[in-house]
């Protein structure tokens, strides 16, 4: 990673001396999170675009994290989409997704490059559709060997992009792990009934959270790390959760494999398979689809990707200028007074009806605390809608979803 990146995730992650244990945590968090860590986004769009209620108008910030969400603004709507991310990785991924769907020749050539993956045919198109089309900094990225004899970056497209990334590594282990008690997660994905699923939950993953090791593992933020979970959240989640970190995680899990049926939830078949359901082709994210694919790439060009914090580029926008905003979950992170600078620079340059969305590990929004009174009173939060909404994440995986609204 470069040092300007490792500058930004430090910056985020470091709030307490290195010589304390969260400290340490936090340190070895930043050096973890300056790696490749999501492949994909785990927000459900769906849910974002319910929120967000997109225009030809709308100009949209958002952290850009495997940049799934990106297209699926795109498809949603949004005049413009502004992504950002502390991480290089994150930023190279976003780029490439956005030239492939301008510049790949059909859907069939994009969808071997970011469904199935694999083959030198992926190779082949982006040498000849993508790479002329790249900036400089996302060439080098994707020619430069992550070890001295290995093959470049992106050489991972004729493998398996879904078991890369620290978040398919884990998902691997966590299948590894189940393996070796003679489980398979993926045997979920063929239940069709609620009740079908409630058994298969209870068959092939219920046993995962009864590990001793599995357990032990949740018991400290590095077990998480993967996860793209911070200290700072992990113990947030810790202080909301009475009967433990690790009953938590199995609730969530029990949801996204029991909630949602299978041939829906493209977020289940990672979890459980690390792939999308490349032969039906329906359990797939939207910007995957046949359907959308000409649409797609007419709306590829109205989106930009920043290597940026979002303080920092809010720092360089006008008054007035923006009016939805997508934070993730990065509050959980944050300490008090960069909330406050966040959002009093969210207040600067939102325009009327603006329209802001976030997830928390827990269930509880941050800002209620965090906020002066003054600046509290600048935004409403939509509880009804945001309660519903959650309930509706395919994904399962936060405790909170929330949605505030501009005050007139």
């Amino acid at each position: 990673m470069t040092q300007a990146s490792l500058s930004l995730v430090r910056d985020a992650v470091h709030q307490n001396p290195v010589t304390s244990m969260p400290g340490l945590m936090e340190r070895m968090f930043s050096l973890w999170f300056s790696g490749f860590v999501y492949n994909q986004i785990w927000e459900d769009p769906r849910v974002d675009l319910e929120a967000m209620q997109l225009t030809s108008e709308s100009r949209v910030l958002t952290i850009a994290s495997g940049g799934c969400n990106i297209l699926h603004y795109l498809l949603g709507g949004a005049g413009e989409v502004c992504a950002v991310d502390l991480n290089r990785h994150h930023v190279a991924l976003s780029r490439l997704k956005l030239a492939a769907a301008r510049h790949l020749p059909d859907h069939e050539t994009f969808f071997r490059f970011f469904g199935p993956t694999g083959g030198t045919g992926n190779l082949a198109a982006y040498e000849r559709f993508i790479a002329p089309h790249l900036d400089a900094d996302s060439r080098r990225y994707w020619a430069e060997r992550s070890l001295p004899l290995g093959r470049p970056r992106i050489g991972i497209f004729a493998g398996k992009l879904y078991d890369r990334a620290r978040m398919g590594q884990f998902l691997r282990l966590a299948a590894l792990i189940c393996r070796a008690f003679g489980k398979n997660p993926a045997r979920i994905l063929a239940a069709k009934t609620p009740a079908e699923r409630e058994a298969a939950f209870q068959k092939e993953l219920d046993p995962f959270f009864r590990n001793k090791l599995v357990r032990f593992m949740a018991r400290y933020s590095v077990g998480v790390f993967s996860l793209g979970i911070p200290p700072q959240q992990f113990r947030a989640l810790k202080r909301e959760c009475p009967d433990g970190v690790i009953e938590e995680y199995r609730l969530r899990v029990k949801r996204l494999a029991c909630d949602f049926p299978m041939d829906d939830n493209y977020f289940a078949w990672q979890a459980f398979a690390r792939r999308y359901d490349t032969d039906g082709r329906q359990a797939l994210p939207e910007y995957l689809k046949a359907e959308n694919f000409e649409r797609l790439k007419d709306a590829a060009g109205r989106a930009r990707v920043h290597q940026a914090s979002l303080d920092g580029f809010l720092a360089g926008q006008a008054e007035a200028s923006l009016d939805r905003y997508v934070l993730l979950d990065s509050q959980d992170w944050m300490r008090g007074e960069t909330l406050v600078r966040l959002w009093r620079a969210i207040r600067r340059t939102a325009r009327p009806g603006a329209r802001v969305i976030f997830r928390t590990a827990g269930a509880l929004s941050p800002l209620e605390e965090a906020l002066p009174g003054e600046l509290a009173r600048s935004f409403t939060r939509d509880d009804a809608l945001s309660q519903a909404l959650c309930a509706k994440d395919r994904s399962a995986i936060y405790g909170g979803f929330h949605l505030y609204r501009l005050a007139d």
